[in-house]
């Protein structure tokens, strides 16, 4: 039997010294006796409101680069911080005079020698058809500009589907999704690239996944896999955790789907044929062997590495796998170990931090992966604030530094070495919020959503089910007790005896 108490959604205010003190700006905290669900604002639709309000002021923030930056002169878009690549690539990858990507080579006259679009087949088909809804006519200039429009409202798109489904993933913590909507870095960073496409999809399937439906979550995370790489990575932590849990039919479904939904879509990108057979197309696999050939860049620990040590660096590729590697077989191990079976949310953010960290590049809109994971994960607007101011640091402090390499003699930004500080800052963001990811897992009294008594509500099929295979221990349930009396959260002291309960 379900309590009225169980019925109701968890408010952030009550739990939350941050979140109770960011309320007085609009009358404090949600009293006991408030109501909650009724009328039309429900919390998804606030919530999807606010999101759409954040990304249309990162539109505002690119305005001086709509205007003129990102057009003329050579560093005012870096001064301006305000840089994106999709205006650039409009006529850079040949959308402006209908280049077919990944059939269609792109002349050398307008992409550097880039032959082929760099990015996977289904990114590629969100820019083709962003730019069939782009007016013809007019200067480069302007159809440059509307391009970027259209896609900004694609991307705001995204961005609500992302928010929706976080706010939906875990049933009574809709209010967590806050955290994404709000998020500065996704507002200043959203339109930058077309990374929010793979997030939401890797949204949408973390949300079917915890309503049991695990071949829809499998298709999802297939499709975001052919839009972006790093949503294939899910597929380890629901090994691990189905491992645990003894769900192998579960996963088996969800790698199926995921399979099936890559090949749908790479395939007739992927083969050509000629009288000799099938190969592979050499547009399709640009993406790939140019992560592949691509240098130590930006924002990673390997440039700050090389730019003290003056090594290149040149097998960073191997260092980079063996981190991976090393890095998966300890969050498995953390995983089958952990006193209670850790919540997907928690391993999934750990295995994204830990590409983000171990990548020979970091972009700026990377964070975009790791905002609704950590949402999830951490919902402790402490933390997440945390990180994300490390994150606004890095933002700017990139721009500046580009502003500083490209201008010339005038040296108008950020020096090498105060560039160096940001990327550590960056780091160690990240690192801090990996952290206390890894503490909640280890410590599941401190994890913020199962001080209630939930056990993983973003599970699906793993939600209280318990164990069949734990290393180091006998396998344990999960199932938590249901009964009426006195409420008692898990991990801490009965709610009315006067005990008290883990705070952070």
């Amino acid at each position: 039997m379900t309590s009225a108490r169980e019925d109701q959604p968890v408010r952030p205010t009550a739990e939350d010294e941050v979140a109770a003190a960011g309320s007085e700006v609009i009358g404090g905290p949600a009293g006991r006796r408030a109501v909650f669900g009724g009328g039309w604002w429900t919390a998804a639709r606030i919530i999807i409101a606010l999101a759409i309000g954040m990304f249309a002021l990162g539109m505002v923030q690119k305005l001086p680069c709509y205007d003129s930056g990102w057009f003329f002169g050579a560093t005012a878009q870096y001064t301006h911080a305000c840089y994106s690549d999709i205006p650039h690539l409009f006529s850079g990858r040949g959308f402006d005079m209908g280049v077919v990507p990944y059939f269609d080579r792109i002349p050398d006259s307008v992409s550097g020698g880039m032959r082929y679009l760099e990015y996977p087949v289904l990114t590629g088909l969100f820019m083709e058809i962003a730019s069939w809804l782009t007016p013809g006519g007019g200067t480069i200039q302007q159809r440059e500009q509307l391009y970027w429009l259209v896609n900004a409202g694609l991307l705001m798109v995204c961005a609500a589907v992302v928010v929706t489904c976080v706010a939906r993933t875990h049933r009574r913590r809709p209010w967590d999704a806050l955290l994404v909507a709000l998020s500065p870095a996704l507002a200043l960073t959203a339109t930058i690239n077309w990374d929010l496409f793979a997030v939401a999809l890797l949204a949408a399937a973390m949300l079917q996944w915890s309503r049991g439906r695990t071949l829809a979550a499998g298709v999802l995370i297939g499709l975001a896999t052919a839009a972006k790489l790093y949503p294939l990575l899910l597929l380890g932590p629901l090994f691990v955790l189905c491992w645990r849990a003894g769900r192998w039919r579960a996963f088996g479904r969800t790698a199926a789907g995921a399979t099936a939904a890559w090949l749908v879509v790479n395939l007739p990108v992927m083969l050509t044929h000629d009288a000799s057979g099938f190969h592979i197309r050499e547009g399709w696999a640009r993406f790939y062997t140019f992560s592949q050939d691509r240098p130590i860049d930006f924002g990673s620990i390997w440039l700050l590495i090389s730019q003290r040590t003056g090594d290149t660096l040149e097998n960073a590729n191997t260092y980079t796998a063996l981190l991976m590697i090393i890095g998966c077989l300890a969050i498995a191990a953390l995983g089958l170990y952990a006193p209670r079976r850790p919540r997907l949310a928690q391993l999934a953010f750990l295995v994204v931090a830990l590409f983000v960290l171990t990548n020979k590049v970091y972009s700026p809109q990377y964070v975009l992966w790791l905002i609704p994971l950590a949402a999830l994960a951490r919902p402790k607007w402490r933390d997440f604030l945390i990180w994300q101011g490390c994150e606004v640091i890095y933002y700017v402090a990139i721009w500046m530094y580009l502003a500083y390499t490209s201008g010339g003699d005038k040296h108008q930004g950020l020096p090498m070495e105060g560039y160096q500080l940001a990327v550590v800052l960056h780091l160690l963001g990240m690192a801090y919020l990996c952290v206390v990811v890894v503490r909640d897992v280890l410590l599941p009294e401190r994890d913020v959503v199962r001080q209630d008594g939930s056990d993983d509500p973003s599970g699906g099929v793993l939600d209280r089910a318990p164990d069949v295979f734990v290393l180091g221990g006998a396998a344990r349930t999960h199932d938590a007790a249901r009964f009426e009396g006195p409420y008692v959260r898990w991990g801490a002291g009965r709610a009315d005896s006067g005990q008290v309960s883990p705070t952070e």
